[in-house]
């Protein structure tokens, strides 16, 4: 049983779709479909039900599934493990990381790595924080370096490695920016622009007015810090934003009575998932 035939499989049960299958491992659709049409010949069972565009997993193929991720996972393994042995930093090294620490936090520690070890394949993913997550969780990637969530799952190891103070801000002219100091009471009855309210920033901020029984109103919404900047820069609202947005003076900083909200930055890896040489270089590199 060949094993870019099992990838090919758990690519399409995961993506419900050959075409998106191609797109992750880089193949066309008919290359995707040909090694499960191999697949299924050698098991002598169909893996998929094919109803018009929309496909399912058979009984067989639902069988199959946690089986050929485990076999995937043990290959890579032994192959990380035959390299290590052998003290190289090679192969391919697979980060999701968010937009911020990719744009902000990121580009210093992956100029030097890749100049240190050019033999990496860096496979470099942005997504959210808590799509990353996730996507560790399920082992698809080596490294995550995210947001790190308030509650960590007992499956995932992590590293702390920037404390990153949030700030709340507004345009210059925004009638919240003559005002000094403020409470989160002034604010509750002005539009905020904030993440999504899955993400860990917004729970933060979130928490905060729910402890003072406060209404929060949240009016836009954005995922991308810098574009969340730019809509609190012409006053659209008011935001929470890190630091590292802030050098280039382009929104106005509120002074509030309560102590700085602060969130953790860093790595995270799961704990089942071996890290090969270059994982651990990278992590090294990370932590100064």
């Amino acid at each position: 049983m060949d094993t870019q035939h099992l990838q090919a499989f758990v690519a399409v049960a995961e993506t419900g779709s050959f075409s998106s299958a191609g797109q992750r491992l880089h193949l066309t659709q008919p290359a995707i479909s040909k090694r499960i049409a191999t697949l299924e010949q050698q098991l002598d069972s169909p893996l998929f039900d094919r109803i018009g565009r929309q496909i399912s997993l058979t009984q067989a193929g639902r069988s199959l599934l946690p089986n050929a991720k485990r076999i995937l996972q043990e290959v890579a393994d032994a192959q990380r493990a035959v390299a290590d042995l052998r003290g190289e930093v090679r192969g391919q090294l697979s980060i999701a990381t968010s937009h911020h620490i990719g744009l902000h936090r990121l580009p210093p520690i992956l100029r030097h790595f890749t100049e240190r070890y050019p033999e990496v394949k860096l496979d470099l993913h942005f997504l959210d924080s808590e799509q990353a997550y996730e996507e560790v969780l399920q082992g698809r990637f080596d490294l995550g370096i995210i947001t790190l969530a308030p509650e960590s799952d007992q499956r995932i190891a992590e590293d702390v490695i920037w404390r990153d103070q949030l700030h709340f801000v507004t345009a210059h002219n925004h009638p919240l920016a003559q005002r000094a100091p403020l409470t989160l009471a002034d604010l509750s009855p002005w539009q905020a622009i904030l993440p999504d309210t899955n993400t860990y920033t917004t729970q933060l901020v979130q928490a905060l007015f729910s402890e003072r029984q406060l209404a929060l109103e949240v009016g836009m919404v954005t995922n991308h810090l810098d574009t969340l900047k730019m809509m609190v820069s012409i006053g659209l609202g008011w935001g929470v934003l890190p630091q590292t947005l802030l050098s280039d003076g382009q929104v106005h900083p509120l002074t509030l009575d309560h102590p700085p909200i602060t969130r953790s930055l860093g790595a995270i890896h799961h704990k089942q998932r071996s890290l090969n040489n270059a994982a651990r270089v990278f992590l090294q590199l990370l932590k100064g």
